[in-house]
């Protein structure tokens, strides 16, 4: 087996930003893993070093004006565009890298663009859900001009590859001549271990990881929990931080039920696989998203989920098998789930470890990684 140099770009990688970033993480060390040499162009951010390896994976993290680890504006996400532009075909250069993998459209693919101008070197896009957002009519000009951008760099790379069947539906919508690939999102099935205890004692424990924010459909989740019958007994724990905390404080208070809601703010994973462990529910009632990192995680600790029938999500869950779906932004739905589910512990091991069995069979890192390197092959060999 040929060891290949492999370019990594994205402007988030842990302890920045969430799933692509990870995803990025776990894909460069599976290709190390398997004997190949990835190195990851990224944003710097607080002290963490400049140049470093870790893993078998080469870091070179670029100053770009980050100022917030979670979220990134739009100036940010430019400055990152531009100082990639710089220093990728030097990196390249240095690495000796023979293809790029790109993380988003914008800010990321004009670096492999440039790659593939200046040095020939086939790049390949990792569609995320931002990349595909369809544009409502009427469509200004700067609209326009931007779809127009974001398509040329779709139809100039060597391949395009979505992490969910209903993310790549719409790019096939948004771009019918363009062919796109699926490659799932991964979960960290080795560095996880199941929880073993399923007995129910006292309130069940439900929980959510992610970021607040609106598209996770928390506005949904309180009501439907406050149309919960009184003679189910629940807890519910966030673990994220984002924009929608003033409005779950709000809801909790109207319905009262601020003494059933606990908030932690972000874990770290030396943390997070026991807060998986000690939680008995998953709940996640996202409106629109590629494949959550974190339904994963829980579905790799032996979880049963509750989610909605939406991208990624629809795909992950097999609905009484794994956990219950609803769809997505129906608060009545998600309170028959939650009273489903709550009410029937006896159900919640059999579908925890067969959302165990299903991740190590789909969604472990390893083959996803080879999967990935199936495409650089293919796009190396269409090159030679």
């Amino acid at each position: 087996m040929t060891s290949r140099r492999i370019l990594l770009i994205n402007h988030q990688y842990p302890p920045l930003g969430g799933g692509s970033g990870n995803a990025t993480r776990h894909i460069a060390r599976g290709l190390a893993r398997l004997g190949h040499k990835p190195c990851v162009l990224t944003t710097a951010w607080g002290d963490l070093p400049l140049m470093e390896e870790v893993d078998g994976v080469a870091l070179r993290r670029i100053p770009a004006m980050r100022r917030n680890a979670e979220t990134i504006t739009t100036s940010e996400a430019t400055a990152f565009m531009a100082a990639a532009m710089v220093a990728a075909p030097a990196l390249a250069l240095q690495m000796k890298s023979e293809a790029a993998l790109v993380f988003s459209v914008l800010p990321c693919a004009p670096a492999g663009w440039l790659l593939k101008r200046s040095k020939g070197m086939p790049y390949v896009i990792a569609l995320q859900g931002g990349d595909v957002r369809e544009i409502p009519p009427p469509h200004s000009r700067r609209q326009k001009l931007v779809r127009r951008g974001l398509n040329y760099l779709w139809r100039d790379a060597s391949a395009v590859v979505a992490h969910a069947d209903g993310l790549a539906e719409r790019a096939r919508r948004i771009n019918p001549h363009i062919p796109v690939e699926v490659i799932p999102s991964g979960a960290d099935v080795d560095g996880i271990t199941p929880k073993e205890n399923y007995a129910a004692t006292g309130d069940a424990k439900l929980l959510y990881v992610g970021r607040l924010a609106k598209n996770k459909g928390l506005d949904i989740l309180l009501p439907a929990l406050a149309r919960l019958s009184s003679a189910l007994k629940w807890k519910l724990t966030l673990i994220g931080d984002g924009p929608e905390w003033p409005m779950i404080a709000a809801q909790a208070a109207r319905f009262a039920l601020i003494d059933r809601i606990e908030l932690h703010g972000w874990q770290g994973w030396n943390t997070l696989p026991e807060i998986y462990r000690s939680a008995d529910i998953f709940v996640l009632p996202s409106r629109d998203e590629g494949m959550p990192a974190a339904l994963l995680e829980a579905m790799a600790t032996g979880l049963p989920v509750i989610g909605t029938r939406i991208s990624g999500m629809g795909e992950a869950v097999l609905h009484g098998e794994t956990g219950l779906l609803v769809p997505g932004g129906d608060s009545n739905a998600l309170a028959d789930a939650l009273t489903q589910m709550i009410a029937d512990p006896t159900r919640w091991e059999a579908l925890g470890r067969a959302g165990r069995a299903r991740v190590e069979s789909y969604y472990s890192w390893t083959s996803v990684a080879e999967k990935w390197l199936d495409v650089i092959e293919r796009v190396l060999h269409a090159k030679a």
